[in-house]
């Protein structure tokens, strides 16, 4: 009977992984285990208390238990890293798990980041190609994205730059994404508690409904339901966005095919959604290098939408490698630019980096997948 691999194996898997990042030009760091929760809330909303382990420390306030390697390695680079520089790390990474489906709450990861503003997209083929000569002995199945052209099409929308900023804010939530897009396009009714509400406001001002509902209760005062009552006045008089626009956008998020045709496609509605044309050019100076890196693009499959249930940091190429069905990735990675603008304070850098599970390699590897 086949066992799970022990922690010994595993970390010998990660100490490997490790050491082959290493032999790649990355300089080893270390990252704290607890960390400041604001930063985290800041990049990633309210959502990350989901996935997070929090706590309260009497002097630093509420702190979380590293949830990943790369917000800490970033801050730590702008505060003075070297400029290029590439980056490689191992070490523990804690998750909550809503559902007993064997799914670690703990677990070791290995990454590689590079910081690099010459050729960003040569930088992505470097990355990928990395990881996918390092797992090559796991016929693990590659899948690309490209958040970049997704968040341009989004960004190059006609219509309110309210209604612009709900659809990037929720980028990384599907469903929520899609019904925001359906109800903007006009191709869903208005909700009805959203209805009656405007029906009210219809009929009378924010500060008098207010006035009329008694004492407030919440976290939001008078001033702050005033000025969400006056958004929601505002789009309700906003014209749909345009059929032709929508659906482009639509065509965009179901876009799977191999990426050379991917690009083919994406050449074709560029004239139709001429925000996407340099996204589009960045897609095709990245399949050039991943064609020089020995990168077979013909058959490398990308999806528009890849990337968009991860940790909301990913603005460009974003990639996963994938064992059996049922198994979360192996590894995955991506760019992302403008966290390096956040925790840069009014610097950045280009940025793509990744990660690996050393124990779903060991698992492969013993056979247990």
């Amino acid at each position: 009977m086949t066992t799970a691999p022990s922690k010994a194996a595993i970390r010998a898997e990660a100490e490997a992984l490790l050491a082959a990042f290493r032999a790649a030009g990355a300089f080893p760091v270390e990252a704290d285990l607890l960390l400041p929760a604001g930063t985290l809330l800041d990049l990633y909303g309210e959502d990350i208390r989901a996935r997070a382990y929090t706590t309260q420390d009497p002097l630093q306030g509420e702190m979380m238990l590293r949830p990943d390697f790369t917000v800490p390695v970033v801050q730590a680079h702008m505060q003075g890293g070297a400029d290029p520089a590439r980056y490689c790390y191992l070490g523990e990474v804690f998750r909550r798990q809503e559902t007993r489906d064997g799914r670690p709450s703990e677990y070791l990861q290995v990454g590689f980041e590079l910081f690099d503003r010459a050729a960003p997209e040569a930088a992505d083929a470097e990355v990928f190609a990395l990881f996918s000569r390092m797992l090559a002995g796991l016929s693990l199945r590659s899948a690309t994205g490209d958040i970049g052209i997704l968040m341009a099409a989004v960004r190059g929308l006609a219509t309110t730059e309210r209604r612009r900023a709900a659809l990037l804010r929720h980028i990384w939530r599907p469903r929520r994404f899609r019904a925001l897009l359906d109800r903007f396009s006009g191709r869903a009714p208005v909700p009805h508690a959203r209805a009656a509400l405007l029906a009210r406001l219809s009929h009378g001002s924010p500060a008098a409904l207010i006035a009329e509902a008694g004492p407030l209760v919440g976290l939001r005062d008078a001033e702050e339901i005033a000025e969400r009552a006056t958004a929601l006045i505002e789009d309700a008089s906003s014209p749909p966005i345009a059929a032709p626009e929508a659906a482009l956008l639509y065509d965009l998020l179901s876009l799977q095919a191999p990426a050379e045709a991917a690009l083919a496609h994406l050449r074709g509605i560029t004239p139709l959604l001429p925000a996407i044309a340099t996204s589009v050019d960045k897609f095709a100076a990245r399949l050039d290098a991943l064609r020089g890196r020995g990168i077979a693009t013909d058959t490398l499959p990308f999806e528009a939408s890849l990337g968009r249930t991860s940790l909301e940091y990913y603005d460009g190429f974003v990639f996963s490698l994938h064992g059996p069905e049922g198994m979360p990735p192996v590894a995955s990675g991506g760019r992302y630019d403008a966290l390096t603008a956040v925790l840069g304070q009014g610097r950045s850098i280009p940025a793509v980096g990744g990660v690996i599970r050393p124990g779903l390699v060991a698992a492969i590897k013993g056979g247990l997948a």
